[in-house]
């Protein structure tokens, strides 16, 4: 065979492994989107009109159960600029966005949009989006609308699509 033509081969076969194992974000939920419907006790914690942002440096992600009963979710423990205390940040449940999906990992400076919620009697801070801007590079990544909290994960792809810009 020619050489060219296994190049070739090989080259389509890679990119179609590639692109076959990439994490599917927004994923088919399960039928009670394991208690992060729009509803749910969870989401009625988020409080859009008491939205704050603050600048931080990821520390770790970590996997969560907000409540019990819940699936898992993702959280981002992170380090407030001046400061030493470690905040944890829930931003979506797994099924909807793995730890690896996220987009930032340790050590990034990022800025971090949400509300603040007491759970379980410990405080949490419920992510809207998290934003990194490194060399000029703009990278976010949406959990909720800003308007009213609206998690991105009840969405239809298409509303997520009209939200994500």
């Amino acid at each position: 065979m020619n050489c060219r033509f296994i190049k070739l081969i090989l080259m389509v076969l890679s990119t179609t492994a590639i692109i076959a194992t990439q994490p599917v974000i927004g994923a088919d939920p399960p039928p009670n989107m394991g208690g992060w419907n729009t509803g749910s006790e969870y989401n009625k914690y988020y409080e859009p009109s008491e939205r704050e942002k603050f600048k931080a440096v990821v520390k770790r992600l970590k996997t969560v159960v907000p409540l019990k009963g819940m699936s898992p979710g993702v959280a981002v423990m992170v380090q407030e600029r001046g400061s030493e205390e470690i905040i944890e940040v829930h931003l979506c449940p797994e099924w909807y966005a793995g730890k690896n999906d996220i987009g930032v990992k340790r050590g990034d400076r990022v800025k971090v949009y949400g509300s603040w919620a007491e759970i379980n009697g410990k405080d949490v801070f419920m992510g809207a989006k998290i934003k990194q801007d490194v060399s000029g590079d703009f990278y976010q990544f949406k959990v909720r609308l800003t308007s009213d909290g609206t998690p991105f994960w009840t969405m239809t792809p298409e509303e997520r699509e009209q939200h994500s810009k």
